[in-house]
Parts: structure tokens; C-alpha cells; sequence
């Protein structure tokens, strides 16, 4: 599974009708630790495909950081069926990555 590029236009489809569920990454490309997380979420990627990840730069889609009050990056949120369950601000390990999203 590949990482999926998050847009304004893209989110409903691939995050909020998602059947699987979704990571969702909120990042900067100034922004070091996530620079550092992306490495983590590309190896998820190609190990896992019982969910998917979505990366969003706040940059070019602030309406979609506004509108989910993301206000420190990286920030991790979980959707399922649409709905968020569950979020994380800051470089998360591995684990705690997989750990939230089999909760």
C-alpha cells in the first residue's frame, strides 16, 4: 500500500468513506520530527494493509488543519467510518503507531 496524498478534495473520499481505517498525518516539510515520522509511515505502509495512511501538508490544506483544530505537527489522528478515535501530537514510535491503529 502506498501513502496516500491528502487535498481538500481528496479527504471525504479517501479518510471519511474510507471502508479500512485511516491514519491520518498532518506535517510541514519544515518540520523535522515530521520529516523523521515519515520514514515510519512509508514502512507501514508496505508492511501493513488492513488500514491506510493519509498525509496532509498543513501548508498547502490549512482549511483541513483548521477544520480538525491541528494546531502542533505532527499530528496524528485515527478515523474510523469517519469518525475520529483516536489522536497523537508529536513523533510517535512504531508501535504506537500499529497500537493505535488496532484499538
Amino acid at each position: 500500500m502506498k501513502i496516500i496524498e491528502g487535498t481538500s478534495s481528496n479527504f471525504a473520499k479517501e479518510v471519511l468513506s474510507s471502508k479500512k481505517p485511516v491514519l491520518v498525518d498532518f506535517n510541514a516539510e519544515w518540520c523535522p520530527p515530521c520529516q523523521a515520522l515519515h520514514p515510519i509511515l512509508e514502512e507501514l505502509a508496505d508492511e501493513r494493509d488492513d488500514f491506510q495512511i493519509v498525509t496532509i501538508d498543513i501548508d498547502s490544506y490549512g482549511d483541513l488543519a483548521d477544520e480538525y483544530q491541528v494546531s502542533s505537527i505532527p499530528c496524528l489522528i485515527v478515523f474510523k467510518d469517519g469518525e475520529e478515535t483516536e489522536r497523537r501530537v508529536g513523533l510517535q514510535p512504531k508501535k504506537r503507531l500499529i497500537k493505535m491503529m488496532e484499538k
